[in-house]
């Protein structure tokens, strides 16, 4: 069996990172996401990042609560987060716990009051037993097809999706378009020789005004677990 890609990206990368230069036409959704979340950080006590990877938002959130659990299925990217923890003298509210969502978490009944999931797993609403009754649910993704479904099935109320796609992003060249698109999850290595045919096919796609350009497309989510 082959490295997983995201502990591949770890060791090449440092850290789930990314290593392109690019510049933003129009505001990200990814920041609507995170200014959001920290005004609902300062609300909440017991926080659960669901698929925190190397751990930098983490420790970058946890400023605005007053705890944080944060949980991967990559041993390496946590490897890199426990020893950016370490590193830090200014940060004691934050723990990281190697979890799957395709088994039991390890995090007992009604534990968190919220859960924010920044590109992670959605699975995680699968698990709404550590979420206290009344707690909410809030995440980011590029693709919701099964939130809605299971945030249903798992009695969650109050579901809000929207969807953001009026924002760019602007290369300067082919070779950080390369590394940008190296850089999303199961996809090769663009930047190696043997790909040089695809990576021209992928600029093609990706000329708008004579710009190498790529469109975000993503949905920010939130919903809250029915109180019992």
């Amino acid at each position: 069996m082959g490295m997983d890609w995201y502990d591949m990206i770890a060791l090449r990368n440092g850290g789930y990172k990314a290593r392109s230069t690019y510049t933003w036409e129009g505001q990200s959704a990814e920041d609507i996401f995170e200014e959001r979340l920290i005004r609902l950080l300062s609300q909440h006590q017991s926080v659960l990042d669901a698929g925190c990877g190397d751990g930098d938002f983490t420790l970058k959130m946890s400023a605005h609560t007053r705890h944080i659990t944060g949980f991967d299925n990559s041993k390496e990217l946590l490897h890199i987060a426990q020893a950016a923890l370490e590193a830090s003298s200014e940060v004691d509210n934050v723990e990281f716990v190697y979890a799957t969502t395709k088994t039991a978490v390890p995090f007992e009944n009604e534990q968190f009051d919220l859960i924010y999931d920044r590109r992670g797993p959605t699975s995680i609403i699968e698990h709404g037993r550590v979420l206290r009754s009344g707690g909410m649910i809030f995440g980011i993704h590029t693709d919701v097809s099964k939130v809605k479904e299971r945030l249903l099935r798992n009695r969650y109320e109050q579901i809000e999706i929207e969807e953001f796609n009026e924002a760019f992003m602007i290369f300067p060249n082919e070779q950080e378009f390369a590394l940008f698109l190296s850089d999303v999850p199961g996809n090769p290595d663009y930047t190696l020789p043997e790909y040089r045919e695809q990576l021209q096919v992928k600029i093609q796609e990706h000329h708008i005004n004579g710009r190498i350009a790529v469109r975000e497309h993503k949905y920010i989510w939130k919903a809250v677990k029915t109180a019992t």
